[in-house]
């Protein structure tokens, strides 16, 4: 930091040079994120409301009611009004919290019947974040191998259950591929075992109860399912809030009071979250966006990243490439019979194409979210075929 400080214009000059290294999403070239453009109103209000703090909420009356609402309206659209939880920063964060608060639930209730190191079951597509949860929390993890539809492998699970299972993890919406693992099933077993399940649908819980409206046949994945205990749910993927904008909801508030430590010198007295000071300006966002778009603007939003999805899936096999599998969600991996993923991947790259390579299988990924319109795939289809 200099002595004396530059001028408003030299500041904004100078953040604009480093702003053009940056893609953006409306170029259309962004092909491997689950985040896209913020809705204009969204981010209007968020500029609103940077001052709230709703790690200090008596202070912050308002926001921390819109939280509340924001809360509610994810509830009832995921099978279950009355759930309890929090406008975060993302899914890891609602992962992480998740897995802390079965383990506390256990420890409170069973501690002294585990045998070993508490464990948490994933499948092998679950998201990284697991990993992360597990080593902060002290966990072991069990990843379960997945069947020929890459969704979790129910005889694997049900075979790898053990005296110290705490959490069982299902996806809906899995990162690389848009799989719904089969979570009615995980219900109905971790019901009968006593066995808390979460349901990561960071991408697939502002997507799947719309494409259900509209008349796509996918499986339930949500409250409506007597044994999920909490649910993931990101509206700043396709919720079109802003970054940071993640929820974390439970199916009772006991699953809070386990995680509460006291805060004696702020107006709320006791806290659950990871982080101490939290943004209201996200809860704010995500409110405003929800009542402007409502079910049926979101509802209008997956049929169009659907739509697009099948144009982009039907021109790669006509174009001689392999689909991995036929699209479940607004994500498309396909191969190549001429090079290796990595090795598409970087010419593409090159191109100024910005795509991801699964893992499981190796695979170009493209998510279709709402920023990527019609011209962007015929566009991205000539540069495929030219390389």
């Amino acid at each position: 930091m200099d002595k004396t400080g530059l001028s408003k214009r030299q500041v904004f000059e100078t953040l604009q040079e480093f702003k053009k290294k940056d893609l953006k999403y409306s170029s259309g070239k962004i092909l491997g994120s689950m985040c896209t453009c913020a809705h204009p109103i969204a981010k209007e209000v968020y500029c609103d409301f940077l001052e709230s703090n709703l790690g200090d909420p008596g202070l912050f009356k308002g926001t921390k009611a819109l939280e509340n609402e924001v809360i509610s309206m994810l509830g009832e659209l995921l099978g279950k009004k009355d759930v309890y939880g929090h406008v975060i920063t993302g899914g890891t964060e609602a992962n992480l919290m998740a897995m802390r608060a079965a383990r506390n639930m256990v420890q409170n209730t069973m501690g002294e019947e585990l045998n070993g190191t508490p464990e948490i079951m994933v499948p092998k597509s679950a998201h990284f974040s697991f990993k992360k949860a597990a080593d902060i929390l002290g966990l072991k993890l069990k990843e379960i191998e997945l069947n020929d539809e890459y969704r979790m492998d129910l005889n694997c699970f049900q075979e790898n259950i053990s005296k110290n299972t705490i959490a069982v993890v299902g996806v809906a919406g899995t990162t690389e591929l848009g799989k719904i693992d089969p979570i009615s099933e995980l219900s109905k077993i971790c019901l009968d075992s006593n066995i808390y399940l979460h349901v990561d649908a960071a991408f697939g819980g502002f997507l799947i109860p719309f494409l259900k409206e509209i008349g796509y046949k996918l499986p339930d994945f949500d409250f409506s399912l007597e044994g999920v205990s909490s649910i993931t749910i990101d509206p700043h993927k396709m919720g079109l809030a802003p970054i940071p904008s993640g929820c974390i909801l439970f199916r009772e508030k006991v699953y809070l009071d386990v995680m509460n430590i006291d805060t004696p010198y702020l107006t709320e007295k006791q806290q659950s979250t990871i982080a101490g000071t939290r943004t209201g300006a996200s809860s704010a966002a995500t409110w405003a966006v929800m009542k402007y778009m409502g079910r049926e603007g979101y509802a209008k939003l997956a049929s169009r990243a659907m739509e697009i999805t099948d144009f982009l899936a039907r021109n790669l096999v006509k174009a001689g490439f392999e689909l991995v599998s036929s699209p479940e969600l607004n994500i498309v991996a396909f191969n190549s019979k001429q090079m290796p993923a990595h090795e598409l991947a970087e010419k593409l790259e090159a191109q100024g194409w910005a795509v991801s390579v699964s893992s499981c299988p190796p695979a170009i990924r493209v998510v279709l979210m709402p920023h990527i319109k019609r011209e962007h795939i015929i566009e991205f289809m000539d540069t495929l075929e030219n390389i």
